[in-house]
């Protein structure tokens, strides 16, 4: 009997697991990106975007770049941290409920204004 529970129990995760790829391609399909102008902030290993039509603040998270070469980028490019860098981010919000914040899901990036 509690072989035969497993066995359900494994297929009913790969089942769900399944399901959940499958949502997270058409929700990630759906999601149309969006270019963001304003103020590309770094400080204490944090990124943050100021929207300049909307002064929204937003933390910031890269999907196609390593964290260590944005953080050496910016501060060759700035020489300091907190130095509000010009930027247009290609990319799109997403809600962390948790903490009740937005999110800019960065896919690409330029530098305006140095």
């Amino acid at each position: 009997m509690i072989a035969f529970l497993s066995c359900v129990m494994q297929n009913d995760t790969i089942n769900y697991a399944k399901q959940s790829q499958v949502l997270v391609k058409k929700t990630k399909d759906n999601i149309k990106e969006k270019i963001f102008k304003g103020w590309w902030i770094y400080g204490e290993g944090q990124h943050i975007f100021k929207d300049e039509l909307t002064l929204k603040e937003y933390n910031l998270e890269f999907l196609n770049e390593d964290p260590k070469d944005l953080h050496y980028l910016y501060l060759a490019v700035c020489e300091m941290e907190y130095f509000p860098l010009e930027s247009n981010m290609t990319g799109f919000l997403r809600k962390d409920i948790v903490e009740n914040q937005d999110i800019l899901i960065v896919t690409d990036f330029e530098i305006d204004h140095v």
